[in-house]
């Protein structure tokens, strides 16, 4: 049996923003608490949500202290802000961090048993839909707002832990592109790659089913033929990213990630690095890892990348291009080849490795790794 759980609606497309006061409104909700982060309203970029409630008449309290790794505390200090000022809905307007950390807040306002955000780790069993989270994407990577997934660092145990969740998925998406136009490029790269190893991870992952896979291949295609321009500043390709990370969100929500995801938390968790740049660095290498658990998907791979005359390819030979084609799109956006580069230390590498074998993610790889797979790989990439 699969299952599949999208979010209500999503307005997609340039000055979708417009639809926060309409879906506040149609939804008799009468305090806003909107999440975002100090850059965000610096840039003017959340400031253009907080007009739309303006002209709308619409009363919001601002959130604003979220880190890029979002922590336990952020998400203690927005509850306690959302009781406070008596908000009955969130919107959030960021990429993973601050839709994340909305997430939580939302599912510990409806289920307060679950005030310890560490409880809430895993699969919750909360019996309640969180509050009603409208999520305004300003990155293209995390999906964050089609997905029931959500990811908290714990400080004081350096680490981070996945909660996978039906009531904490979005009511509402808006993916409207002007909102991610003054992305830096570092951030337009890491995230584009991010959404890159969500599709790919999706598509090779055990759960992974035709509806899909379809999802991902598609994903994947465009991902290949917009991250450059999109990274280089291009609108367009921006727009094609927006929307591409939004589709293979809608995938790999509900079947799942792999082993990339699980090496990748800790590094984040011990040295800050962020969640892109890490997957990205240690996407390829993975890649050559799960290549013999994974048929023929590679071949799909190579042909969503791009890569020409697969169908008349052998086996590893379709298997490396996929790899490679993998690869040179991250060098091209300027992604780190090496983890020594994102600041991981030779002593860390055992502690690094037992946090990604007990991380949600890896379950769902195509392969199932050792503790000492999982260390090699940590070290081929030094």
């Amino acid at each position: 049996m699969a299952r599949i759980i999208l979010n209500e609606t999503s307005y997609f497309g340039k000055g979708a923003i417009s639809n926060v006061a309409t879906e506040v409104q149609a939804r008799g909700l009468k305090k806003v608490l909107l999440v975002t982060d100090k850059d965000l309203v610096k840039f003017n970029v959340a400031t253009k949500v907080m007009k739309v409630m303006d002209d709308a008449g619409i009363p919001y309290t601002v959130y604003d202290d979220i880190k890029a790794n979002p922590t336990i505390e952020n998400v203690q200090t927005g509850v306690e802000i959302c009781k406070k000022e008596e908000a009955d809905c969130i919107v959030a307007v960021g990429g993973g961090s601050v839709i994340d950390t909305s997430k939580a807040i939302g599912i510990i306002m409806t289920n307060p048993e679950f005030a310890d955000v560490r409880s809430l780790e895993g699969v919750a069993d909360t019996k309640k839909p969180c509050l009603p989270i409208i999520a305004i994407s300003t990155t293209s990577g995390t999906a964050a707002e089609v997905t029931i997934n959500y990811v908290i660092t714990d400080v004081e145990k350096r680490r981070k832990f996945v909660c996978v969740d039906p009531h904490d998925i979005p009511v509402v998406a808006i993916v409207d592109p002007e909102m991610s136009a003054s992305m830096p490029k570092g951030l337009c790269a890491a995230t584009g790659m991010d959404a890159l190893t969500h599709a790919i991870e999706g598509y090779i992952t055990k759960g992974a089913w035709e509806l899909t896979d379809m999802l991902h291949l598609k994903a994947i295609e465009m991902i290949a033929r917009s991250l450059r321009k999109s990274v280089s500043g291009d609108i367009d390709g921006r727009e094609d990213m927006a929307i591409a990370q939004y589709i293979a969100g809608m995938g790999f929500s509900n079947v799942g990630l792999g082993i990339v995801h699980s090496m990748a938390h800790p590094l984040s968790a011990l040295y800050d690095t962020p969640h892109g740049v890490a997957c990205a660095t240690i996407l390829p290498t993975v890649l050559e890892y799960n290549a013999e658990a994974t048929g023929e998907k590679y071949r799909e791979i190579a042909r969503a990348m791009g890569v020409e005359g697969v169908d008349s390819m052998t086996q590893e030979e379709y298997r490396k291009a996929a790899v490679q084609a993998v690869r040179q799109l991250g060098i091209d956006v300027g992604i780190p080849q090496k983890v020594s580069e994102v600041g991981v230390k030779d002593e860390d590498i055992r502690f690094l490795a037992e946090s990604a074998m007990a991380d949600a993610c890896t379950p769902g790889n195509p392969k199932d790794p050792t503790l000492e797979d999982v260390e090699a790989l940590y070290r081929s990439m030094m």
